[in-house]
């Protein structure tokens, strides 16, 4: 049976048909909910609201400012800020003047700052103005020409602005350039696969690359990942995502939310748990997206249970394995058959597997989303498609697979591969296939161990030892056995839980040790245990496991 195959009785059980796709940018949308539903809610922001026609003309003053300063077709335009109103009117800007838009997350050190811009090219910055101290710090490329100061209140209460002074570059406040601008502006002529982000991720080389993802790539993927539980109808959704505009996942909840003339809800900081329960219930949401992290942060809240989730149809999670006791905590509060687990990465743009709430499957990601290719290969060839059950690399191809990186050929090579007449990504991550479809998540593979010739995923051992009630978080790293070359050493890294951090740390590695006695094959069982005060975490809430392996290495 083909792999296809597999899963196609479940898209007849939920009634997904073939996808249609009209080649139009995010843009186009603006105007048209702008025209036929003027009034209608397109973005929240605290106490203010932006409808579709307000929406569209802030898009429009800023195409219009940043046309003026010389922007047009292919041009790259940084968005340096946080989950603010520009945001969302610089994406409707850039695509509206066919330029490309670089996430540049503003989290960056100086260094990392200048090998983006200078990568990218990048002509024109919109940058918040709690970031003027990085961007002094910032050695600027050649290329960029501008640089547009807004401040995270400017649409709120508008305050003075210092604006920073930098050698070469024109420097104006974000009110000041677009006071003066038209309302009116006209979507230009964009093919769907000319460029319309640069989204920038860590490589296996270390050095940041940039995805090059299409207009296709992107207003498409939220076709697809919407596709197990589709909009009743335009206008129905208030979506709330708690992924920072910069990540991947983040720019695909408020494209969706835009085609499907939705009202989005912007958080500027999602961990501001008492302000996240506030705006949903202030706007009570139909579809939320987090990881688990935040869902057990929500959990912790008492305002959480009493946040409306009647007209609730969706809770997504994905980035990290939610385990069946915190599913069960978390239903009872948002509703049964809600919580769906997404899975892709940011060259996927991002999902191309997700878990749909009423055919849901514990410890799966869930089945290949319409038009996604999704096979398991052998890692050695990444050629032999394996059997159900037997883990391999996972592979994918469909419009939500990236154009590439960003003048990366070398790099390309290694993750955009023809196999059967198709450009498949290889993806990096172990797992396998059940025979009806469902994807299992075994691990990245550079986060595979290799113990006496057996793999071990990490995230396997993770799942049982956080079944012990002393664990509130943990994570397993692998290092250099010195003692046998080729072989790994299992590293647990470990968070107490409040009720556990007094004990002793003896009795603790003690406690630890005989329950992965008990739970797990020798291989498998850590060697070295490391107390932390915290699991460290990415800016999207997963575990980093990139700092871990730096502080075993010191």
């Amino acid at each position: 049976m083909s792999n296809a195959h597999r899963w196609s009785h479940i898209y007849k059980e939920l009634g997904v048909t073939e996808l249609e796709f009209d080649n139009r940018p995010l843009g186009a949308y603006i105007e048209e909910h702008a025209a036929n539903r003027p009034d209608a809610p397109a973005l929240f922001f605290f106490a203010r609201s932006f409808s579709y026609a307000e929406y569209n003309a802030e898009v429009n003053r800023l195409a219009n400012a940043l046309s003026a300063a010389g922007i047009g077709p292919g041009d790259a335009v940084g968005m340096h800020m946080v989950n603010i109103p520009q945001y969302a009117f610089a994406l409707g800007a850039v695509s509206k003047l066919g330029a490309v838009g670089v996430s540049v997350s503003p989290l960056m050190t100086p260094k990392e700052l200048a090998y983006v811009l200078e990568d990218s090219g990048v002509r024109a910055l919109i940058s918040l103005a709690d970031l003027a101290p990085v961007l002094g710090a910032t050695q600027l490329p050649g290329t960029l020409d501008r640089v547009i100061v807004t401040g995270a209140t400017d649409f709120l209460a508008p305050a003075e602005l210092t604006l920073p002074s930098l050698e070469g570059v024109d420097v104006q406040s974000y009110l000041d350039l677009v006071d003066e601008a038209s309302d009116a502006f006209s979507q230009v002529e964009v093919q769907p696969d000319d460029t319309f982000v640069i989204k920038y991720t860590g490589g296996t080389t270390g050095r940041s690359k940039g995805a090059q993802l299409s207009h296709r790539n992107v207003i498409f993927n939220t076709v697809q990942a919407s596709a197990f539980d589709p909009a009743p109808e335009i206008g129905a959704e208030v979506v709330t995502g708690a992924f920072p505009l910069f990540h991947v996942a983040g720019l695909a909840y408020i494209v969706y939310s835009i085609r499907i003339g939705g009202g989005f809800t912007l958080l500027p900081d999602p961990r501001n748990i008492d302000q996240f329960c506030a705006t949903m219930k202030q706007n009570p949401p139909t579809r939320i997206a987090a990881v688990p992290a935040l869902y057990q942060m929500l959990q912790a809240n008492p305002a959480f249970a009493e946040i409306d989730f009647s007209r609730l149809r969706i809770a997504r999670t994905g980035g990290a394995p939610m385990t069946i006791t915190q599913r069960e905590q978390l239903s009872a509060v948002l509703g049964q058959d809600k919580l769906s687990d997404a899975f892709g990465m940011t060259e996927t743009s991002p999902s191309y597997v997700a878990n749909p709430g009423t055919r849901y499957r514990m410890g799966s990601v869930g089945v290949p989303l319409p038009g996604a290719d999704v096979r398991i290969v052998d890692v050695e060839t990444g050629t032999k498609e394996l059997p159900a059950g037997e883990p391999g690399e996972i592979i994918t191809a469909g419009p939500h697979v990236m154009k590439g990186y960003l003048k990366r050929p070398e790099e390309d090579a290694i993750v955009l591969r023809e196999l059967d007449g198709k450009t498949f990504m290889y993806s990096g991550d172990v797992g396998y296939m059940d025979e009806e479809g469902y994807v299992f998540i075994c691990d990245r593979i550079k986060d595979m161990l290799v113990v006496g010739g057996f793999k071990v995923f990490s995230v396997e051992v993770e799942d049982v030892l956080n079944g012990l009630p002393s664990i509130a978080a943990c994570a397993v790293v692998g290092s250099a056995d010195q003692d046998r070359p080729g072989n790994d050493v299992v590293n647990l890294f470990v968070q107490l839980s409040p009720d556990h951090q007094g004990r002793d740390q003896a009795e603790v590695q003690a406690e630890i040790e005989g329950y992965a006695q008990d739970h797990l094959a020798a291989y498998k069982k850590p060697r070295a245990i490391h107390f932390v005060d915290a699991i460290p975490l990415t800016p999207v809430n997963k575990i980093d496991k990139k700092l871990l392996r730096a502080q075993l290495e010191a």
